[in-house]
């Protein structure tokens, strides 16, 4: 199954060149109602024009390892709230930041085996 996380935003320009520019996402598509999906490896975010901007929730974006979450860190450290760290709750290397609108964005490696 595949999927696709919408959220409305009062500045969709703005947003979508932050996620391309910074992130690396693509555009996957254009739709004439005023929605852009992006796309980055298998996550897809669309943005959609509206008065209202949804902030809610994280979007969190995985990496293989240690050091490609300080690649993106070192790339982000004007917006992330501060060093990678490890969670020991979650056995995970991570850190957090912020896109324009205000949303949380989490950037993160598993450092656990995955289950089979």
């Amino acid at each position: 199954m595949s999927g696709i996380v919408f959220f409305g935003t009062a500045d969709r320009e703005r947003v979508v060149s932050f996620y391309r520019e910074r992130l690396g996402f693509v555009v996957w598509r254009e739709q004439d109602a005023g929605c852009t999906i992006l796309q980055h490896d298998d996550l897809k975010l669309g943005f959609c024009t509206s008065e209202d901007v949804d902030t809610e929730g994280i979007v969190t974006l995985y990496y293989p390892t240690r050091d490609a979450v300080d690649g993106v860190h070192a790339a982000l450290t004007d917006i992330a709230d501060g060093a990678p760290r490890h969670n020991t709750d979650y056995d995970i290397y991570q850190f957090f930041a912020v896109d324009p609108d205000g949303r949380t964005l989490e950037f993160q490696t598993f450092l656990d085996e995955p289950a089979e």
